[in-house]
């Protein structure tokens, strides 16, 4: 009886000290600081086009100690980005992502490998123009850290994936030799609420 007193007794003291168990911490997406970029090939080899999306938000759910969480981001479609405003508003166009009728492109997902405490993939789910097909992201990089502005913490990653993106019903270029190939780069980074 007096181990039970002496351990419950401990109790306030370890959690104060920090030693308490790990729960999930949810982590909202900086919109300043998250740009989900692409690169797409022009004219069947000719060149590589790059563009990114302005406008995105979300939220990360993350228990380092479990090794799980969950990812779940909204993207504005009308916010592409190609540096060349005839470029953006085709791409804006039934010809590709038909902004008008499908304003939004999503991506959600679990948390799927670590090593240590760190997270290395996400498996999900992307959907783009009402289509929804699995795609997995590879984390290369990863780092949180006590943001020395505002003093929450923060976490950044720089997550990497490919696809087709015909699988979305996205084929603009196809019959000019357009590979429909696109490979995908989010820096992200999000705070802790």
């Amino acid at each position: 009886m007096k181990k039970r007193i002496w351990l419950s007794s401990l109790t306030p003291l370890l959690v104060l000290g920090g030693l308490a168990i790990a729960e999930p911490v949810t982590y909202q997406i900086d919109p300043t600081h998250t740009y989900p970029s692409f690169e797409a090939d022009h004219m069947g080899g000719l060149s590589i086009w790059r563009g990114k999306f302005n406008s995105t938000s979300g939220t990360i759910v993350l228990d380092r100690e479990a090794k799980t969480g969950t990812i779940d981001v909204t993207i504005d479609a009308a916010s592409i980005d190609f540096g060349l405003d005839d470029m953006n508003k085709h791409a804006m166009s039934p010809d590709m992502f038909d902004v008008e009728k499908y304003p939004t492109i999503k991506f959600q997902g679990k948390l799927a490998r670590f090593e240590g405490d760190k997270p290395t993939a996400v498996e999900g789910t992307l959907t783009i123009r009402d289509v929804s097909k699995p795609v997995t992201l590879t984390i290369d990089r990863f780092k949180c850290m006590k943001h020395p502005m505002h003093g929450k913490e923060v976490c950044g990653a720089n997550a990497l994936a490919s696809f087709n993106r015909e699988d979305f019903g996205i084929d603009y270029g196809k019959s000019f030799g357009f590979d429909m190939n696109v490979d995908l780069r989010i820096q992200v980074e999000a705070v802790r609420q």
